[in-house]
């Protein structure tokens, strides 16, 4: 079906619900003590769990006037220099939903001024009641505040711009926390509880599995999940787990941090290193300002380093951090520092250029920065703009300027690049492709509710949230959404942004990309309260893409598969491991944090 003239995409995974902004300080809700937690695999949870596989979806709270579908009157598309979206035909059709109703691609995060990429009245789709649970791994979070300049600092020990060689000494270890009990503790093997009991034939084993360690009773976050060789790590809490991938052993650690842990960079560089932010404090003003280098194949701690306030509004609360080559991006709410990730050499700083434009996102990937600017925030030119850097230099390689009312959401791929963005005032949603050199290349025209999973953000943008996602050369694989049934997984071709094909997911289970490997779609199916779950591979090429199935989870696993609070996903070496986002602080739960199937 084809789109209608001059406006994006509605309805579906991420549309604007019809709620007026909530109040609070500098007009958005200030974020509680402990953020929402996110939907996961059923376990209860201390912050409010919402429903997930399985778990019947609660009431979305008040029924919602009908949106605007697909053939909905025209408006400005997204980009500056187009007449509306493309060309596309100018008759209008019905909307295809209706009320929409809450996909996991959702903008997670209530709406703040100048913080581009959130739906008004907070989490869509019935507010806090509404999260789902997902196996999806969830990526760091990059601040957006207001429009008043500063810059990061550099690292201590790094260059200050005075002509001073950075230092990139060994931090000593913190001693580990009482509240952080290692979960290489478990008794009897890899398997005490004997989850592979009465396997049944062509089900896979649990490889290994090993408790949640403890944390206060308000739970606390375990971001990533970062599988290196022969190595799973892991973090949770005030500490970094490294486990061997085959049997569970420790392979290094545990490292403890004196304070929690508040963001990681999502993915790894080329050489496996990781790191970590972690709070300067544990009271209310404590900022996530210190970081701290690891090697994932050694566990050997690098330099460490302590980001800097910069101007007014453009604090260290929160961060964020990409990793691009040998970059690392530290995104703050107005600005951004770029460090070596080897040495933590201060490389450049990204602040307020041109007409009142401020780094307000970053994103990161293979050789990839992408930075997004917003411009003129309160003016008439009002407008966001998305750039690629050098990132080494932090040089723009291009800029693309998006149209007033336009806010750039997420990045499902940053190579190639596919955005998300949104139109509040609008109520409408669109999926844009660009080339190398940022121009753009298309939209996604498919006539369906999609389903990604995005992260939750307090105060922040996040625009490297989003899992359940693939992206390969020439085409981006999309879920259609699903609770509790059934769905499918939509290849749309970036070139046109036309369906090439879909696949139906196995069972009677939602499905939902992992990556592509090899010539072939990985995709994880959700396990039922009596059925493990599955791994799959579909052919990518070719006329025929039939699921085939790499692991069947085993059906006396279903129960701990499915309890994965916020679950992180990853296949890699023929082995499926999945991981809590968040634990939950209940002692008697019996709660797991990581866990690894295989033959």
């Amino acid at each position: 079906m084809n789109q209608p003239p001059d406006q994006p995409p509605q309805g579906g995974f991420g549309a604007p619900q019809d709620q007026p902004p909530q109040p609070g300080g500098l007009g958005a809700p200030p974020p509680p003590a402990t953020p929402p937690a996110q939907g996961g695999f059923g376990a209860p949870q201390n912050p409010p769990a919402q429903g997930g596989f399985g778990a019947p979806q609660p009431p979305a709270g008040p029924p919602q006037q009908p949106q605007p579908g697909y053939g909905y009157p025209q408006q400005p598309g997204p980009y500056a220099g187009t007449p509306g979206p493309y060309g596309y035909p100018q008759q209008p059709q019905p909307g295809p939903y209706g009320a929409p109703q809450p996909g996991y691609g959702h903008p997670q995060q209530p709406p703040y001024p100048g913080m581009p990429g959130t739906a008004p009245g907070g989490p869509v789709g019935g507010g806090q009641g509404s999260r789902k649970k997902t196996a999806l791994v969830i990526g760091g979070a990059v601040a957006a505040l207001l429009v008043i300049g500063g810059t990061v600092f550099a690292l201590s020990g790094g260059d200050d711009g005075g002509g001073k060689k950075p230092v990139a000494g060994k931090s000593d270890d913190p001693k580990q926390s009482s509240a952080s009990a290692s979960p290489t503790a478990s008794s009897g093997g890899a398997d005490p509880e004997n989850l592979n009991g009465g396997r049944r034939p062509g089900e896979a084993k649990v490889l290994w599995y090993k408790p949640a360690p403890d944390v206060p009773a308000s739970g606390a976050d375990a971001p990533g999940m970062w599988v290196s060789g022969d190595t799973a790590v892991k973090a949770a809490y005030k500490q970094v787990f490294a486990f061997g991938t085959g049997d569970g052993s420790t392979a290094w650690g545990p490292i403890a941090f004196p304070q929690k842990i508040c963001s990681v960079t999502p993915q790894k560089s080329a050489d496996d290193k990781i790191v970590v932010a972690y709070m300067n404090g544990a009271n209310d003003r404590a900022k996530c300002n210190q970081l701290q280098q690891i090697d994932l194949r050694t566990g050997e701690k690098g330099w460490s380093g302590e980001v800097a306030d910069g101007g007014l509004f453009d604090s260290a609360m929160s961060v964020e951090l990409s990793v691009s080559g040998k970059t690392l991006m530290v995104g703050r709410s107005q600005s951004g520092t770029a460090y070596d990730i080897d040495s933590g050499k201060k490389l450049y700083d990204k602040k307020r250029y041109g007409e009142a434009c401020f780094p307000a996102a970053f994103a990161g990937g293979t050789g990839r920065l992408i930075q997004v600017a917003s411009c003129g925030v309160g003016t008439s030119g009002e407008h966001e703009e998305i750039q690629e850097l050098d990132p080494a230099t932090g040089k723009v390689r291009w800029t693309q300027k998006v149209k007033k009312g336009w806010e750039v959401t997420r990045t499902y791929s940053v190579d190639p690049l596919v955005v998300y963005l949104t139109n509040r005032d609008k109520k409408t949603w669109n999926i844009s492709t660009f080339t190398k050199d940022g121009k753009f290349r298309s939209e996604v025209k498919v006539d369906e509710k999609f389903a990604p999973r995005c992260g939750w953000a307090i105060l922040e943008r996040e625009l490297q949230g989003c899992q359940g996602v693939a992206v390969d050369a020439d085409t981006l694989y999309l879920p259609t959404d699903s609770t509790i049934s059934a769905n499918e997984v939509v290849a749309i071709s970036l070139s046109d942004g036309k369906e090439k094909w879909r696949v139906k997911s196995p069972g009677d289970r939602p499905m939902s990309p992992v990556k592509v490997e090899d010539g072939k779609l990985i995709a994880y199916v959700q396990p039922s309260y009596d059925t493990g779950g599955q791994v799959v591979a579909v052919p990518v090429a070719g006329s025929s893409h039939t699921a085939g199935k790499l692991l069947q989870n085993p059906a006396a696993a279903a129960g701990t598969e499915n309890s994965f609070y916020d679950g992180v996903v990853d296949w890699s070496g023929g082995r499926f491991f999945i991981s809590s986002g968040r634990v939950s602080g209940d002692d008697d739960s019996g709660e797991k944090l990581i866990m690894a199937f295989g033959d």
